[in-house]
């Protein structure tokens, strides 16, 4: 078995996004010490390559379908910030073993105490599910998007149709770059199975899951195409919260406007 040394090209090309989109994140305030986290799916890049590392196995139950993902994942505890310089030191590569009973750490991790992010059953069943569901969405990024996690605390946000039409309408770029919309998921516990299997619940039909009072989750192609529907919903509701609270109601775009604009997705 294999500890991965020099990374496949395409493997590296994948990690420098996430480094580019960490320096994003943490300049938007959306990464305040070591929330968030970014992971991954690299599967394709090992098919046929056994990777392990008997010194760096541990345990984790993982659900039996997940057998022998390969993921890139940052750290848990680690600064999303370290992502963009020291990214071997705050992120690792793993793979689950076949029976989905542990992983071995096959690149990075470097920190002392090195672990993958608290999020990791998120992560993995997330990737499970657009493997079969959206196979083309390969990255996951979960952050602190400033105006959607205030949406989370608006009686707005248990109206889901409400709240998606008063994004889309503030400007066309909304509807058009984020299509789908967010979906407003319940409240569950960080790290928890529960929280997982709301969040995949929600991406069935969103682009965007929104964790009520805690951040929001968006899955792509790249992490920077996956960060793109994070920063474009949030942009809608930096605009709504910025009209509220200059004291107004916005018009916004109108119904005929809205459709006009579905040409274009």
């Amino acid at each position: 078995m294999n500890n991965l040394t020099n990374l496949p090209e395409g493997v590296q090309n994948e990690i420098d996004k996430v480094s580019e989109i960490a320096g994003y994140l943490w300049d938007r305030e959306w990464a305040e010490r070591n929330a968030g986290n970014i992971s991954i799916n690299l599967s394709d890049y090992f098919k046929g390559v056994e990777l392990g590392n008997p010194d760096r196995y541990f345990d984790f139950d993982f659900p039996k379908n997940v057998a022998g993902l390969v993921v890139f994942i940052s750290g848990t505890g680690c600064h999303l910030r370290h992502l963009i310089n020291r990214i071997e030191e705050a992120a690792c590569i793993l793979k689950i073993n076949d029976d989905a009973t542990g992983y071995s750490i096959v690149w990075g991790g470097k920190k002392e105490n090195f672990g993958p992010t608290c999020e990791l059953i998120s992560h993995v069943k997330i990737h499970q599910f657009n493997s079969v569901n959206n196979p083309t969405h390969k990255a996951i990024v979960h952050t602190h998007p400033i105006e959607l996690i205030v949406m989370s605390h608006h009686p707005i946000f248990n109206d889901q149709e409400k709240m998606n039409h008063s994004l889309w309408k503030m400007c066309p770029e909304i509807k058009v770059f984020v299509p789908k919309g967010v979906h407003c998921t319940p409240y569950a516990l960080s790290s928890s199975e529960d929280l997982a299997d709301k969040t995949i619940e929600g991406l069935k039909n969103y682009n965007v899951s929104l964790w009520e009072k805690h951040g929001a989750t968006a899955t792509g192609e790249d992490a920077e195409r996956a960060f793109d529907y994070l920063d474009v919903a949030n942009k809608g509701a930096k605009l709504l919260l910025t009209a509220w609270s200059a004291g107004f109601d916005p018009a916004g775009l109108s119904k005929d406007q809205l459709t006009e604009l579905e040409q274009f997705i």
